[in-house]
């Protein structure tokens, strides 16, 4: 939680606050609750006769510095190629071909075989949904028609409309495919991802009988990526875009972007249980090295929150809260001290960044023992 900014002013040593032990105190003997659980109460000696005493000086004091200040935080994850899609059969028949596990399948290639004629994988986001036919129109269309292309099919012309140009290619598709020539797409003979696939884990056996809906295997991407499972608490590390350093199990480093980063929301397993609500993070590995050898292992991904340059810092336990709201520091000026309001910003490393009030770096503020 971002602290409320101070007021811009230097308050008096006259204000007041309660401490923990109930006794009156100056206000520069407290430090507010909502910046950080480091932040401690610290608690000025009692003044003579009632009052604050204007030079009561800290047990410590610690430099104001400047430097760059980074939010970092470390979460462990998992070494893998991603979240697992089950590929299920659109028509009955016997299974008569498969990939084995960790088989790459490419566009054009058979993902699997049913009573011999082959389910072909296709490049596109979006599922083949209807029988495609000279006259048919669509974004399917429109994404079949450019895999047809890259196939290396030519004759027609690559835009939502299914022609008998298309239908022509498809017929010359179809025959270097070994499967009746008709001119028309089945979406049974066809799956689309949005790249190549890896077969993660096969779900039945060459000869077994599938029907429509039956799982016959799993796939994923090809290349590794790291899973991490963040608590929503965490949600400002998922930043889609960012970079992160991932620990690989021999102690070395790689590079990562975050790739995606999506809400997941599980259901209690046990009645008046609560649902877990979790942010899933994607890492894929940006030049430099990248882990090999490795189907699934853990590691530890090194995030960055945010990031501030040659700004001006003080502990987090220097922060002192004031009476009329927002944080000061106690500045220690040879023998005599006094109370500077400031503005905070980015907290990290058990330090704090601070404006206002003239500070600059060098000078001293007071600090716990």
């Amino acid at each position: 939680m971002r602290p409320v900014p101070a007021q811009q002013r230097t308050p008096a040593v006259g204000e007041w606050l309660v401490s923990r032990r109930g006794k009156a105190v100056a206000a520069i003997g407290t430090v507010g609750v909502a910046a950080a659980a480091a932040v401690a109460v610290v608690n000025l000696p009692d003044a003579e006769g009632g009052g604050a005493p204007r030079n009561a000086m800290p047990p410590a004091t610690a430099e104001v510095t400047r430097q760059t200040l980074v939010d970092t935080a470390t979460r462990n994850g998992e070494l893998g190629y991603g979240e697992a899609t089950a590929q299920h059969s659109r028509s009955a028949g016997t299974v008569t071909g498969l990939p084995g596990t960790g088989a790459t399948v490419t566009r054009g290639k058979a993902l699997y075989r049913i009573d011999d004629d082959p389910v072909v994988l296709l490049y596109g986001k979006l599922p083949a949904y209807r029988t495609l036919v000279p006259g048919t129109e669509g974004r399917d269309v429109a994404q079949f028609e450019k895999n047809l292309w890259a196939l290396g099919y030519r004759g027609f012309t690559v835009d939502d409309t299914y022609t008998e140009a298309t239908a022509d290619a498809v017929r010359d598709w179809q025959d270097d495919l070994g499967v009746p020539e008709t001119g028309t797409l089945d979406p049974a003979r066809v799956v689309h991802a949005p790249h190549a696939v890896r077969v993660d884990s096969r779900r039945v056996a060459v000869g077994d009988v599938a029907r429509p809906g039956t799982e016959l295997l799993t796939t994923t991407g090809t290349s590794r990526v790291a899973t991490v499972g963040l608590d929503v608490a965490d949600q400002r590390l998922a930043k889609v875009g960012a970079k992160v350093t991932v620990t690989l199990p021999d102690g070395s480093t790689a590079p990562g972007t975050i790739a995606d980063a999506e809400t997941v929301v599980e259901a209690a397993t046990e009645p008046g249980g609560e649902d877990t609500t979790t942010v899933q993070v994607t890492v894929t590995f940006t030049g430099g090295r990248k882990p090999s050898g490795l189907d699934a292992a853990s590691v530890d991904v090194a995030f960055t929150a945010a990031e501030r340059r040659n700004v001006l810092t003080v502990p987090v336990a220097a922060l002192l809260a004031l009476a009329e709201g927002g944080y000061g520091v106690q500045v220690v000026d040879g023998g005599t001290t006094r109370l500077v309001a400031v503005e905070t910003g980015l907290f990290a490393d058990g330090r704090v960044e601070v404006s206002g009030g003239g500070l600059a770096a060098g000078m001293r503020v007071g600090v716990p023992s």
